[in-house]
């Protein structure tokens, strides 16, 4: 491997059922009980299960009537986001006791590049444990991670001993780790590439690591390249503390399919003050709205607009879905509407758009 990658010690976090944990430390009648997070209605979907929902197989991203099929005594709580990024900012505050080098990728897990750290501790083992355990002190929930040399390998080992467990790869265990897994616990290879590598005989990290660099892009084009990298412990993509928000949005999921323009335009409505106010959160605006629109027969289509200038105000993005909504007409009753702002001023953008208002007023090897 070279140099470059063996030379970090990474460490992810990932929280262990963060929302279904949170609603059980703030409400203990549910600790102990099947739990999940969303809706429970014909159209709500799960977005978090507690550890005693996963045992009958409810999983986040499933639709709540299957849920309740899988578990009778299943309870179902409505998600309070606001109180999980108040957590989510707890615990990144105890991430930056020990390095500058955070990369948060969601409210419930990060990146951490340890390789020099705050507390001098040359163990990222150690530090991981030292985390887990502040997190439980000061917070009252568990968390998993994984400890390596990149962040590929950090992210599958921080699911080996879930939860409230950690897994350390050391560098010279990385490519026999690696060979012995299922090509489905890698992250990034989801159920069609799974599918299709199954079918080519490929099944473990061992079987992907027997085809050519070659073979690979011909059959998956540029993730090719990046599989064939991965499965040998390369992985050179850096610990990223200012990654940056590409977009921002907020959607609605209907108990019954509409095709009335006028309630359409009444969900926008709400829709629009919802964006705002998580616009308004992160102290971002945006040029592009785009409308997405799914309808009865699960169809997806999307309609966008750049403006001029960046907004955030919640009735220029309602005009501007408006006008988007009537740019063409509906093929179907609708099941789903939602608003997104991209195009974000973030960065360099940020720093154009505060200029722009001083003018004018618009809106190697370690010891692991």
């Amino acid at each position: 491997m070279e140099e470059e990658v063996a030379q970090r010690k990474i460490i992810h976090v990932d929280m262990d059922a963060f929302y279904a944990s949170v609603e059980q430390m703030d409400n203990p009648d549910l600790r102990g009980k099947p739990l999940a997070v969303g809706g429970g209605g014909k159209r709500g979907v799960v977005s978090a299960a507690s550890y005693e929902a996963r045992v009958f197989g409810v999983r986040s991203a499933m639709p709540g009537f299957k849920a309740r099929k899988l578990c009778s005594d299943l309870i179902f709580v409505r998600p309070r986001f606001d109180r999980y990024k108040e957590i989510s900012d707890q615990i990144r505050k105890i991430f930056f006791d020990y390095t500058d080098l955070v990369e948060p990728l969601s409210l419930d897990e990060a990146y951490l590049d340890v390789t020099e750290n705050k507390k001098g501790n040359p163990s990222a083992t150690l530090i991981a444990k030292e985390i887990r355990q502040q997190i439980f002190e000061e917070v009252g929930l568990t968390a998993s991670a994984g400890i390596s040399i990149n962040k590929f390998v950090a992210k599958v080992a921080s699911d080996y001993n879930k939860p409230n467990g950690q897994k350390t790869v050391n560098p010279e265990e990385v490519v026999e780790f690696l060979e012995d897994l299922d090509v489905k616990k890698f992250y990034g290879v989801g159920k069609v590439t799974r599918a299709k590598m199954y079918q080519m005989g490929i099944y473990t990290g061992k079987d992907l690591k027997s085809k050519s660099e070659e073979f690979l892009t011909q059959n998956f084009g540029k993730s090719g390249k990046h599989y064939y990298q991965i499965v040998r412990g390369i992985h050179l993509s850096e610990v990223k503390p200012n990654r940056q928000r590409k977009s921002l949005a907020a959607e609605r999921t209907f108990s019954d399919n509409i095709s009335s323009e006028i309630y359409m335009l009444e969900r926008l409505e709400s829709i629009a003050e919802e964006l705002q106010k998580r616009l308004k959160n992160n102290k971002v605006s945006g040029r592009t709205v785009t409308l997405k629109i799914r309808y009865s027969d699960f169809s997806l289509q999307t309609r966008s607009k750049t403006l001029p200038y960046f907004v955030s105000d919640a009735d220029i993005l309602l005009e501007t879905a408006k006008e988007l909504l009537y740019q063409d007409t509906m093929k179907n009753s609708v099941r789903l509407l939602g608003i997104s702002l991209s195009n974000l001023n973030t960065g360099k953008d940020k720093k154009k758009q505060k200029e722009k208002e001083e003018v004018e007023i618009v809106q190697l090897r370690f010891d692991f």
